[in-house]
């Protein structure tokens, strides 16, 4: 098990210059990822960067959110409201809705990711990346295994056993965090 907080993190400015991201996670390296897990502080509006055959899924962590402009199509993203997931060669125009917003972004190249909710029990897939994102401090177990983990950190397990995790926020909240996974697909293995 390896766990990272959002603030021992040091930002960095986006590609386009239009915000700063925290990079948690690149696995299985920096330089060659399948699987990337950050967070991204957006002060002005302006359009995010493009990734050409990256999937997205795209939660708002803070702020009133934010309306993404997909060549004419608009979507508005909230806090507390499911993942949107979208090709990351898209590049979406992005408004904010009021203040700066703060995001949380699962990044997939190759394989299988997902990004849900947590809402009990959890079981990660017995082989790949699973992880825990928290939104609030709370405890985290996995069988006799027990975490406390404070907000906005990253809790990841590589190989996984299949034991369902849970976790327990420190106060009754609607959203405490997100589960999320990525598995290689058995033609990107090779």
């Amino acid at each position: 098990m390896q766990q990272l907080s959002t603030c021992d993190v040091a930002p960095v400015p986006w590609r386009n210059g239009g915000g700063l991201t925290r990079e948690l996670l690149a696995w299985p390296s920096p330089q060659a990822w399948c699987c990337r897990l950050s967070v991204a502080d957006i002060g002005s509006d302006g359009p995010f960067s493009a990734f050409p055959g990256v999937v997205r899924h795209f939660v708002v962590l803070d702020g009133d959110g934010v309306v993404l402009d997909f060549a004419g199509r608009k979507v508005e993203q909230r806090p507390g409201d499911a993942p949107l997931v979208f090709d990351g060669a898209t590049a979406p125009g992005c408004r904010l809705l009021g203040g700066p917003v703060r995001d949380l972004n699962l990044m997939c190249r190759g394989g299988h990711g997902a990004l849900r909710p947590v809402e009990g029990a959890w079981r990660p897939p017995h082989r790949g990346l699973a992880g825990l994102f928290t939104r609030v401090s709370g405890t985290w177990r996995a069988g006799a295994d027990v975490l406390a983990l404070p907000a906005q950190t990253l809790l990841t397990a590589d190989p996984v056993d299949g034991t369902p995790w849970t976790f327990e926020p420190d106060a009754p909240t609607a959203l405490s965090g997100w589960w999320f996974s990525h598995a290689l697909s058995p033609e990107d293995t090779h």
